[in-house]
């Protein structure tokens, strides 16, 4: 009698399957991917796109498209040559080109019967409650619709102090803001590979965790001149989004049909982490910090292993320039980054209340300066970082 041998999908294939049955998928596009600064909008390109993600929805997936190719779709109506890199330029360009690209996308869609809406996003939209709970709420009523949403950062009223930074990560909270199934990172390099792929380096089709890239040499932006991420923030917004319980891949443009899927295609992030509030994320991962606050032994423990609120009672030293409501880093005595949270006070008021308990400061100060430094609930616990200076 002959046995006969049945082979048995592996994990990552039966994840990566997981993406053609999905619900609800995040996907985002860069720049170079749909746009030059020659010509403007590639057509052939966007439609290509448009073609696969619109497949997809009439099938019953939702899906969020999050865009670049603003800022690079205003270059050539505006004369310029290149990107800008002062903020007033790119916000003009932005201005000009999100129309374009909109006007491009509407067109494209609705040869599939597909409706599109447009939605702007800036950081303060995810880091404020009441903001991220009505950005989800718009997004799922029109998800609930049938309309694609095409999502992109507000780079018209942006500031450098207040932004994603790029549209990667700007999807990977997105991913996270609406409760995608996947994230599906798309631009014009096919996988992550283990070294340049013109020197013969193979490509990395799995990634478990942090462990698996720590001897991998990681591209920045490509030649292109019209992006501000690379395979880098790739990597970060997949990371980040796998370390939060979603699926993500990373992959070209033109592998979007193959990605969306199921195939063998890209780089694969297997989940490794639960979710986590969408606030949060952008607190651990994207927030501008503005100062620093130096704890003691007892106020580290606290924060760090019984998850309390920070008091001004456990804090030694205050540095940095802030105000209430602002981003700053826990350090401990050594160095080490404990945790991020949002302050209570400003870098002024902050300094004459160490080492005073909330009673003693509530009586001698009055109402108001009884509350917590950084409350539990706004703040976020950190891998053990060493920091050197503000920002890092």
């Amino acid at each position: 009698m002959t046995t006969r041998t049945v082979e048995v999908p592996n994990e990552e294939v039966l994840e990566r399957q997981a993406l053609a049955t999905a619900k609800r998928i995040v996907v985002k596009v860069g720049s170079s991917s749909l746009t030059s600064i020659k010509g403007g909008i590639s057509e052939k390109s966007l439609t290509s796109l448009v073609n696969a993600l619109a497949d997809k929805r009439n099938a019953g997936t939702e899906i969020i498209l999050v865009s670049s190719g603003a800022i690079a779709a205003g270059l050539a109506p505006l004369g310029l040559a290149k990107r800008p890199k002062d903020l007033a330029t790119q916000q003009a360009a932005a201005s000009v080109g999100q129309g374009l690209l909109m006007a491009r996308y509407t067109q494209a869609f609705s040869a599939h019967g597909v409706t599109v809406s447009q939605v702007l996003l800036t950081a303060d939209d995810l880091m404020r409650r009441t903001q991220h709970t009505n950005a989800f709420r718009a997004l799922d009523r029109l998800l609930n619709l049938g309309v694609v949403p095409v999502v992109n950062e507000n780079d018209t009223v942006a500031t450098h102090e207040i932004r994603f930074g790029d549209n990667d990560r700007l999807a990977a909270l997105v991913a996270h803001l609406v409760r995608a199934d996947a994230l599906v990172l798309l631009s014009d390099v096919d996988a992550l590979y283990d070294g340049p792929p013109s020197h013969g380096a193979k490509r990395i089709a799995l990634v478990r965790g942090p462990q698996d890239l720590e001897d991998v040499t990681i591209g920045k932006a490509g030649k292109a001149g019209v992006g501000t991420g690379g395979m880098m923030t790739k990597v970060e917004a997949a990371s980040i989004a796998a370390g939060s319980g979603i699926h993500a891949l990373v992959t070209s443009t033109a592998n979007a049909a193959a990605a969306l899927a199921g195939e063998d295609v890209g780089t694969w992030f297997a989940v490794n982490g639960n979710r986590k509030p969408v606030r949060l994320l952008w607190l651990a991962h994207l927030a501008t910090v503005h100062g620093r606050l130096m704890l003691d032994d007892g106020a580290v423990k606290a924060v760090r292993d019984r998850h309390r609120s920070l008091l001004p009672a456990g804090i030694s030293s205050v540095s940095g320039d802030f105000e209430a409501g602002d981003p700053v880093e826990m350090v401990a005595s050594d160095g080490t980054v404990v945790a991020r949270g949002l302050v209570n006070y400003s870098s002024e008021e902050l300094p004459r209340m160490l080492g005073r308990s909330t009673q003693e400061l509530g009586q001698a100060m009055g109402r108001g300066y009884d509350r917590e430094v950084v409350h539990v609930d706004d703040l976020v616990l950190l891998q053990a970082v060493r920091s050197s200076k503000l920002g890092t």
